[in-house]
């Protein structure tokens, strides 16, 4: 073998031969267990990051450890590839976003490859390829005919540069998500998802998630927000209307002081009519419009409303209520309108004390009596109720039901459970997304495409220009069609679909992609799913998780698939940083993986990425952290090619009764090894701990050699075949090449994983400390089996310590078999 290493020689081999062999081809197999791996796709923006490098790393040692553990196991790749970016670069570089696309595809997936990733790749997918959007546009007709997909007017989420409607989760601080820019409201005919249908068990089932980051958990259950309560209504005498409220907190319904509409409430315009505040409400509507909603509802926006001059009926006291619009109440999310308690909510207090409205205490502890001057703040917690008519002097929480139970007597109010998820808005007034599957006809309405007739194709010549319309809009062949139940003039709907739907169901795809009659084949599916391993970014924890979720679901429910969970175990791997910092050009601090490969080799890169950081935390980059990590490759081929004749010469196995002291010692750092990198790949990902501890094993070697002992061929055998192995799922091309120059052909990934033998790391002797008064004197070796009587005997026997005890007297020694002797005298 050469005595340089040369990874750039070494790496393009090896890529080449896995290629032409196709080495990571996965079909079914029950005569081995399975094991499905999966990194969330990427976007094709053109090249990849360091982000994809640590998140790609990471899931290719899972899968190689368990090839190598003998799983027959599913390791697949695709492309996330419809949305706005196609477009814009359309647009500014005059480019279909077809093509744009497709080349950047190219570009990563030849990234991917010089990574050395062991992807099956005639399993990959493209979500804009026409033979996937076709079942796109199946699975939302599916969706349709289950009454699980509808259209109605809505005020949305609109960002004008990009032309689009937004999800509420795609709104960020009020910007949109992708391009930063301001996003403002527009009313519009939108489809939605019902994954509020499913809200229940997208809760519930949260619990069967056992292999899921808490965090990520507690993230869904909040964005989910499911509440008890009740619902009760308010009268407008001037209206003759009602006002209905949700509140979780009706043992304080006696403290109500005002009431709260959302500014699009439809009452608002009735009760502003003709009054001197309309100028104002009608002006502050128009501003609260433009506010995204989770804007509106964080807990940063200074809480802001103005008083409609209208009042209502408390259908308790019959006092005179005001009502108030403001920004924080959402129209879609309870009824519309709050009920404000000041003195028993934070929120209330300051929006009471920032207008000068009443606080009315009905809530104290008990034995204590509050009062509002001496308050700073709202009583929140529970207790006696007080001035509540009759139910004065309950217990709160009691009281919650007593007040539920006289509402629904009275037949006035209801208990009710509401939930903050709202229904998944995923029309799209953009191009490169899957066309919605709709035509809309005269005398017929709303008709489905017939599924023989997908995919609905998008055209090739369209205007990006088009403004709050979709640009398929302005393509007259595409609007203009037939339809399929009268014959009749019909038009197709021009929106096209969020492009979670595509991410929502991929990973079922990849378990059959070739599959013509349906978008999944269940008998394969039902063999692969659910994903074992999932691994991505925390920032997928509330859109593309939940939705996945939702999506297997009603999957399971139409008899599709018999998985009710897409992901049994999740991995949230950290961000990659530099200079504190997240990677952007912005902010000047990229550091190009390409670069890093073509300098130091994709060994080094992914030795680095996994080595200076556990996979959940953050990374900090370091130049110096990657060359150490190419010296140490250097060092570990130097160290084999030393070896590399002796194995050549004698194929002997190791015999552990001949070896001598040293070659003990070697051998029982290799079943260590053998043993914690197991441990730390299979049951905790500690890939850096891990990695260090092969490093170690290496150090061993390189002792062995500067002690100028010539150890047993055998022996050689063994450590540097456990050795490659262990390292081979964290550095492929360089083990693969060492493998078939010292231990035999063949892949060294076909291999399996070491055993670990518990007897190589018993010692006969063992170094203990020897301690006086505390205080470390000496050391020695010793059997390891004496007993504490002959270790004190050993330690007084040692010359230098009788020269220190000389004339002391001993007061006591203290014995800790295999560790420590501590010698007390005065």
């Amino acid at each position: 073998m050469d005595e340089r290493y040369v990874p750039r020689e070494i790496e393009a081999k090896w890529q080449k031969r896995w290629v032409e062999q196709n080495a990571f081809s996965t079909a079914i197999n029950r005569q081995r267990p399975e094991y499905y791996v999966l990194e969330m796709f990427p976007y094709p923006s053109g090249n990849l990051h360091m982000g994809h490098v640590r998140n790609y790393s990471i899931g290719d040692v899972i899968a190689r450890f368990k090839v190598m553990q003998g799983y027959n196991v599913l390791h697949p790749m695709g492309w996330d590839a419809f949305g706005m970016p196609a477009e814009n670069a359309a647009i500014k570089h005059g480019i279909h976003p077809s093509a744009w696309t497709w080349d950047n595809i190219a570009n990563m997936r030849r990234q991917q490859q010089e990574l050395g990733l062991s992807y099956d790749w005639d399993r990959e997918v493209a979500t804009c390829h026409p033979d996937y959007y076709r079942w796109t546009q199946w699975l939302f007709l599916l969706f349709f005919q289950r009454g699980l997909a509808y259209k109605k007017k809505a005020a949305v989420n609109w960002c004008n540069d990009c032309n689009t409607v937004l999800a509420n989760e795609q709104v960020v601080d009020g910007r949109c998500w992708r391009c930063d820019s301001v996003v403002v409201k527009k009313d519009l005919e939108q489809w939605f998802l019902k994954i509020t249908e499913y809200a229940d068990r997208l809760l519930a089932d949260l619990s069967e998630l056992k292999g899921w980051p808490e965090r990520v958990k507690i993230m869904q259950e909040n964005w989910i927000g499911r509440s008890e309560g009740a619902e009760f209504s308010f009268t407008i005498p001037d209206l003759n209307e009602k006002i209905s409220v949700y509140t979780t907190r009706h043992d304080t319904v006696f403290g109500v002081s005002y009431i709260v509409l959302a500014p699009e409430h439809p009452l608002v315009n009735r009760l502003i009519a003709g009054k001197a505040e309309e100028p104002v409400v009608r002006a502050f509507v128009e501003k609260v419009r433009n506010m995204s909603d989770i804007s509106r509802t964080s807990t940063e926006t200074v809480k802001e409303g103005v008083f409609t001059g209208a009042y209502a009926e408390h259908p308790f006291t019959r006092d005179k209520v005001p009502i108030w619009v403001a920004n924080y109440v959402l129209v879609e999310y309870g009824t519309g309108a709050v009920m404000g308690v000041p003195a028993h909510d934070q929120r209330d207090w300051e929006f009471a004390s920032k207008y000068g409205l009443e606080k009315k205490i009905v809530i104290q502890p008990q034995g204590v009596e509050l009062s509002v001057e001496q308050m700073t703040g709202a009583y929140s917690e529970p207790g006696i109720i007080i001035n509540s008519g009759e139910f004065t002097g309950i217990d709160s929480e009691l009281g919650k039901t007593k007040i539920a139970e006289w509402l629904e007597s009275k037949g006035i109010g209801k208990r009710r459970i509401n939930y903050r998820l709202r229904d998944w808005l995923v029309s799209r007034q953009r191009y490169w997304g899957a066309p919605i599957p709709i035509l809309y006809c005269e005398k017929c309405g709303t008709v489905p495409v017939p599924k023989d007739q997908l995919p609905v194709m998008l055209p090739e010549n369209v205007n990006f220009s088009a403004g709050s319309v979709s640009p398929l809009a302005t393509v007259e062949e595409f609007v203009n069609c037939t339809c399929p139940q009268c014959g009749g003039k019909a038009r197709r709907e021009t929106d096209t679909m969020d492009t979670f739907i595509c991410s929502s169901w991929y990973y079922f795809r990849y378990t059959s992609p070739h599959e013509t009659t349906q978008p999944i084949d269940p008998d394969k599916a039902n063999y692969w799913m659910p994903v074992d391993q999932y691994i991505g970014g925390i920032e997928h924890a509330i859109l593309h998780l939940l939705y996945s979720r939702f999506f297997t679901k009603v999957l399971k429910d139409a008899g599709l698939i018999n998985v009710n969970e897409p992901f049994k175990n999740l991995l949230t791997q950290g961000m990659v940083i530099k200079d504190g910092a997240k990677m952007s050009k912005s902010r000047g601090n990229v550091v190009s993986p390409e670069d890093i490969i073509a300098r130091y080799g994709a060994d080094t890169a992914r030795m680095f990425i996994l080595f200076t950081a556990p996979p959940e935390r953050d990374l900090e980059w370091s130049d110096q952290g990657v060359e150490g990590a190419y010296r140490f490759l250097g060092r570990l081929w130097r160290i084999i090619d030393h070896y590399s004749a002796i194995v050549k010469e004698d194929a002997s196995s190791c015999n552990p009764a001949a070896l001598n002291k040293e070659e003990r010692e070697l051998r029982r750092v290799l079943h260590l090894t053998i043993k914690k990198v197991t441990e730390d790949v299979g049951l905790r990902f500690n890939f850096n701990t891990a990695i260090s501890s092969i490093m170690e094993l290496v150090n061993a070697m390189y002792a062995l050699k500067e002690q100028e002992v010539v150890p047993q061929p055998g022996l050689v055998r063994e450590v540097i075949s456990g050795l490659l192995r262990l390292l081979a799922p964290f550095a492929p091309h360089i083990t693969e090449e060492l493998w078939s120059e010292t231990i035999a052909e063949g892949s060294v990934h076909k291999q399996q994983w070491p055993s670990f033998d518990a007897a190589a790391v018993q010692v006969d002797e063992v170094e203990i400390v020897l301690q006086i008064n505390g205080k470390v004197r000496e050391k020695v070796v010793v059997p390891v089996g004496l007993t504490a009587k002959e270790l004190e005997k050993t330690a007084l026997s040692q010359e230098k310590v009788q020269e220190l005890i000389a004339g002391k007297e001993i007061v006591k020694v203290v014995c800790v078999p295999k560790k420590l002797v501590n010698i007390v005298i005065k």
